[in-house]
């Protein structure tokens, strides 16, 4: 059984850098969001910004998972909506208000973006869904060194 680990989070708080780390550490293959559903033409752009389709996702996402040989890293803000059934472990990244704030600047966002992200980060939104997914979580603070040995699938 192919296993499935999903990297979910705020906006700048380290996904992809933790995603791709693992990934290379446990020889998983690496599939980030984004590319993937732009590639499979399951959103469209609105003012800028490409929206996703979740219901969509899921459905190209779990099509993959079956046919997948190799065990799979999700990585993106969204694979936290992915069914239980289809995923062994979700990992919250976390990030300090405060570097996180310094990394949306440096990405040049709106002050509006900023906020907006930094609001998500705040309430644990992704925390808080993964949850209701009932998901088996770790949340990852990558204010903080994180020994990723440590990951248990």
């Amino acid at each position: 059984m192919v296993k499935v680990i999903c990297i979910s989070g705020s906006v700048g708080t380290g996904k992809t850098t933790i995603a791709k780390k693992i990934s290379k550490l446990l020889n998983y293959e690496y599939i980030n969001i984004k590319s993937f559903a732009k590639k499979n033409k399951l959103g469209s752009y609105n003012k800028k910004v490409y929206e996703i389709d979740v219901k969509k996702l899921n459905k190209k996402l779990i099509d993959l998972i079956k046919k997948s040989k190799k065990n799979l890293i999700i990585d993106g803000h969204l694979s936290h909506y992915l069914p239980k059934k289809y995923v062994d472990l979700c990992i919250i990244t976390k990030c300090d208000i405060k570097k996180l704030k310094n990394r949306l600047k440096k990405r040049n966002y709106s002050k509006e973006k900023i906020r907006e992200n930094l609001d998500v980060e705040i309430f644990d939104v992704c925390l808080v869904e993964a949850k209701e997914k009932k998901h088996k979580i770790i949340v990852m603070d990558t204010s903080k060194k994180y020994d990723l040995k440590n990951i248990k699938v």
